[in-house]
This record gives C-alpha cells, sequence and structure tokens, in this order.
C-alpha cells in the first residue's frame, strides 16, 4: 500500500460548494490520517454525497482547499482518482464476468495488471469464498460484491478508501467480517472514511466520528477506552442533526 507522506491523507480546509444560489458546504474542514477510519454521519442534505464528489474531483469549490495524498482532485482529478479507492453503497460490477474477470478488467483500466496469485492472495485476504472466484458476479450478494471491490482496492495499493454506506443490507455476520477488513487495512496504514446512515456500525469501527450539519461539522467525538465511544451521547447528538 502507498505511503502517504507525513501521515497526511484527507484534508479539507474550509471547503465551500455552491449549486446556484444553494450553499451546500458552508467552510467544511476536516481531515483523515494514514491508518484511520473517520465516520462522517449526516442527515439527508447534509452534504455528505457533496464531500465525496469534492474529493474524488467532479466538482469544484466555490472557496476553500481539498488535498488527498498531497494532491488537489481540483487540478488534478486523475492523479487523485488513482490513489483513491472509492466504494458505493451499491458496487456496480460486470454481471456476466466472474470475480477474478471483473478485478482483471478493472486493473487493466488503471494500466495494472496482477498474476493469479496476486489476486488470489486478494480474494483469500478479504474472505471471499474461494469458489466465487471463478463464478459470475450476477448471483453475489451485497457483501460478496464489496470483498470483490476492496480486493481490487488491494490490488490497486489504494492508500485512501472512501466507502459509502458500506454496511446498509449487510447481515450481521457480513457487517463483522466487513468491520473485521476495514480494521485490517487501517492496521496497514489506509486512511479510511466511511459516510454513513449507520450510527452503531460506524462506532465499532471509526477511531473518529463527525456529524455533518447544513454542510459543516457541528461535533465531532473521538474513540477512548475499552467502550470506545458513549452511545447514548452519539445517538442523541445524531438526532439532533438529523432533526435538524
Amino acid at each position: 500500500m502507498t505511503s502517504i507522506d507525513g501521515g497526511k491523507a484527507i484534508e479539507i480546509e474550509d471547503l465551500v460548494v455552491r449549486y446556484g444560489e444553494r450553499q451546500v458546504l458552508d467552510h467544511l474542514s476536516l481531515c483523515v490520517a494514514a491508518g484511520e477510519v473517520y465516520g462522517l454521519l449526516g442527515g439527508n442534505g447534509a452534504g455528505k454525497s457533496t464531500t465525496l464528489q469534492a474529493i474524488l474531483g467532479f466538482i469544484q469549490p466555490s472557496a476553500g482547499r481539498v488535498s488527498v495524498a498531497g494532491l488537489d482532485p481540483a487540478s488534478d482529478p486523475a492523479g487523485v482518482r488513482r490513489t483513491i479507492a472509492y466504494i458505493p453503497e451499491n458496487v456496480a460490477l460486470y454481471e456476466h464476468l466472474t470475480a477474478r474477470e471483473n478485478v482483471d478488467y478493472f486493473l487493466q483500466l488503471g494500466g495494472l495488471r496482477a498474476d493469479r496469485a496476486e489476486m488470489d492472495a486478494a480474494f483469500r485476504a478479504v474472505g471471499l469464498a474461494e469458489e466465487a472466484w471463478s463464478r459470475s458476479v450476477s448471483g453475489f450478494s451485497k457483501g460478496m460484491r464489496q470483498k470483490t471491490a476492496i480486493a481490487l482496492a488491494l490490488l490497486r495499493r489504494a492508500s485512501v478508501l472512501l466507502l459509502d454506506e458500506p454496511t446498509s443490507g449487510l447481515d450481521p455476520g457480513a457487517s463483522a467480517d466487513f468491520n473485521a477488513l476495514v480494521s485490517r487495512l487501517r492496521g496497514e496504514g489506509a486512511a479510511i472514511l466511511i459516510v454513513t446512515h449507520d450510527l452503531i456500525g460506524v462506532a465499532d469501527i471509526a477511531d473518529r466520528i463527525g456529524f455533518l450539519e447544513r454542510g459543516r461539522i457541528s461535533a465531532e467525538m473521538v474513540a477512548e477506552g475499552p467502550d470506545r465511544f458513549d452511545l447514548r451521547a452519539l445517538h442523541d447528538r445524531f438526532s439532533r442533526v438529523r432533526a435538524g
């Protein structure tokens, strides 16, 4: 996995994004370090999707700055996307291809190759059952699709992962598998930003949780001690954000 100079992975400073007269992000500031999982929570319309689009370089900020592994998504979107693995809520794969064929195809699109042993090691690392490696993904569950996408991220040596509602629709067992995988990637130095509505799920894995409200971080909590977070305080804070 590519190292990040100085431990800085995602830095957002005073980011403003407007769509016409509507201001979606209002001087948003947050950062995610290498080897850290950051959970970003917010209600509908809080600006979560716009934040992801700004990090990926799909929109031009009205003001402020975004940096991903030292690169500016506004001026070098292609460079940033080579650094990032973005895994949306519903992973898009070619249904008629196998997991192995999908990964090989997407690697080739990025000018990369992986031999069979490397690919097998990645599938094994993410916990995708061996019998699924050469099977069409048309019958894959959401959890299996996520594992395929994360195997691709491993092979791409992505140093930054953006995960959009990753546990939505997963059963408890699949959610536990996902959290174990995220912990492993964090241990390897990846910076991971999870955008979610799943308060309990993100509390199990995040090192910090930020609450996005009206386009800015209104509060932030840090995991501490064996219990990590005060779930009652998290719930009360999140309820206020969603009500707002």
